[in-house]
């Protein structure tokens, strides 16, 4: 199968050579293929470049080669545009993994794996300026590294074969031989103008590197051209093998590390003033809900559904700051892309924008903030809900790869019910959007009183980071207090976080049950690993009472009540020098 090369427009632009034979075997056990998507799957996906090569001894490996690369390419762009290619790829190879594994054993092949659903894999992955390879078995994907003569090809993959003998060999690693895969897997920086080299066995064990430079170097423009070449001169030396080649040049990379993400939104000019009783893009504006720094929040009703939303826009001395501006995109794109009722989901209208804007829907209700007002001090059994409604809310975020980055009590919505609801996703990382780019070393994105300590390091928030926060959050609706103070801002060291003194938070309710406050002291803990493994163990653990906690002794006074522990010590001196005065 011969595909022509072509070209794709975009920020990201490549070319595609491909070739495949059955050589002198009378089936052709190889399978490749290639997807090269329009925006803006171009730039959250990427382009596929793939190829699998089925073993001579099995009658059914060309079905596991096709199924390998069929269900890489269909599946790897059906998952979350927030994932890594490395989490999407791995993930979908695991999967055909296990069902290639899984027709063996249900086949007459079941005894011997090397005639059942087998197969070797390597995939292209191409992603703004990264290249993500992925290989099991002993396919080849070169690099080449242009120079004089030609020329010269570096391999970004090894054989996984084992030989017995001169003659002998096995392959120590192939799609479908157990339930468990171990995938290689590499990144590496990309640029325009570089040459990509996919090829099976049957073609790089006849053809030596500097044979194959040539090839290359004569059908530069010509890439189809030069994968026909490279296969038929593999043939021509003897190989009595399947043939597969394709050959892959980047025409040009994005300028810079953002991707087009928003499909053309980033271009619409902003919205004016807003004013209650106004017609604005077909919503009719009723109120402010709030203002700050960072944007303008305002209560509409969308007037073709007559829905309650919340209009939100950017604050106009952000506006000129790209990064502020992607950031506030951002927002709107997160809730499109989860589904979950302790969510805040977005409003779609249908309508075409005129102006630069985030609707998402209304809930009625009050922000965590405004009860802490209102009640300084909640039950036991109600923090206990509210915790485990964010900490689903939260895992939502946690299975497409995004870490909230910002749980605090403005950006939790109760209604009349006690249905809490995320809300404000300004500050969230999305690891897909990430990749690629170097970490800032900026200020942590969140609120300083409620923000891990590890991000003050310059760390990554994590998922152990949002628990910390929302650990926060319980200790303050138990006692009214933050369980450190102000002091976790003030700690930029290891050092300094190491002596940070956890606040008891019997010492401010007394009522509240001392294995309870074991569990908030454990997810407080100023050290990531030190705190639970899920926000789901955290949520069980404060409702359960765990044996662990429960055999722990009730703190000594001097951490239940200091003030108590001090003035008891203060009454017995003041005791001693009298019995001393009167001796």
């Amino acid at each position: 199968m011969t595909v022509s090369a072509f070209e794709t427009g975009g920020s990201l632009r490549v070319s595609l050579g491909q070739c495949s034979t059955a050589g002198r075997k009378p089936v052709n056990q190889d399978f490749h293929g290639a997807y090269i998507p329009r925006e803006p799957e171009l730039s959250s996906k990427g382009v596929v470049v793939a190829l699998a090569d089925g073993i001579s001894a099995s009658a059914v490996s060309r079905i596991a080669s096709e199924a390998a690369v069929r269900s890489f390419i269909e599946d790897y762009y059906g998952t979350a545009e927030s994932w890594t290619v490395k989490t999407a790829a791995q993930r979908v190879l695991m999967a055909t993994n296990s069902w290639l594994h899984a027709q063996t054993r249900r086949s007459e092949y079941r005894w011997d794996k090397d005639r059942g659903y087998v197969c070797t894999f390597t995939a292209l992955v191409l992603k703004s300026r990264t290249a993500h390879v992925f290989h099991v078995g002993d396919a080849r994907l070169y690099r080449l590294v242009e120079g004089r003569a030609g020329g010269a090809l570096e391999p970004l993959t090894r054989e996984h074969r084992t030989w017995m003998s001169p003659e002998r060999s096995y392959l120590s690693r192939a799609m479908g031989v157990s339930e468990q895969l171990e995938i290689d897997y590499l990144a590496l920086p990309v640029e325009a103008g570089e040459r990509f080299l996919l090829m099976t066995d049957g073609v790089y064990e006849h053809l030596s590197e500097a044979r194959m430079c040539q090839i290359l170097a004569e059908h530069a423009t010509d890439l189809d051209a030069a994968a026909h070449a490279l296969v038929q001169a593999a043939f021509d030396a003897g190989s009595d093998d399947n043939l597969t080649v394709q050959v892959v040049r980047v025409e040009e990379v994005p300028l810079g590390q953002a991707e087009e993400l928003y499909s053309g939104e980033a271009r619409l000019p902003f919205p004016p003033q807003l004013e209650p009783r106004m017609v604005f893009d077909g919503y009719r504006i009723l109120r402010q809900l709030h203002a700050s720094d960072r944007s303008h929040a305002y209560l509409a009703v969308d007037q073709a559904t007559s829905d309650k939303v919340v209009i939100k826009i950017l604050a106009t001395e952000l506006r000129e700051s790209p990064k502020h501006v992607e950031r506030f995109l951002m927002e709107e794109w997160i809730a499109r892309r989860i589904d979950n009722p302790h969510v805040v989901k977005a409003h779609r209208s249908g309508r075409r924008r005129r102006y630069l804007y985030s609707v998402t829907e209304f809930i009625e209700g009050r922000t965590l903030a405004q009860w802490l007002r209102d009640e300084p001090r909640l039950e036991l059994g109600t923090v206990r809900s509210l915790v485990e409604q964010i900490a689903r809310g939260l895992r939502a975020f946690y299975r497409l790869e995004m870490v909230h980055q910002d749980v605090r009590p403005h950006n939790v919505m109760v209604d009349a019910t006690g249905h809490a609801t995320l809300i404000d996703f300004g500050s969230v990382r999305v690891a897909g959007i990430a990749e690629g780019r170097p970490e800032e070393a900026n200020d942590p994105l969140g609120t300083a009183a409620y923000t891990a300590p590890e991000c003050f390091l310059g760390e990554p928030a994590t998922p152990r980071s949002d628990m910390y926060s929302l650990a926060v959050i319980a200790y303050q609706l138990l006692t009214g207090a933050l369980p450190y103070g102000t002091e976790v801002a003030k700690t930029r060291s290891r050092a300094a976080q190491r002596r940070l003194a956890y606040r008891s938070a019997l010492s401010v309710n007394r009522e509240l049950p001392a294995w309870v406050d074991e569990v908030l002291r454990k997810a407080l803990h100023p050290q990531p690993k030190r705190r639970f493994e899920a926000l789901s163990e955290f949520a069980y653990e404060l409702r359960q009472q765990s044996p662990a906690f429960l055999k722990k002794s009730r703190p000594p006074l001097v951490e239940r009540d200091p003030v108590l522990f001090g003035k008891g010590v203060a009454a017995l001196l003041a005791l001693l020098v009298l019995v001393l005065l009167l001796e």
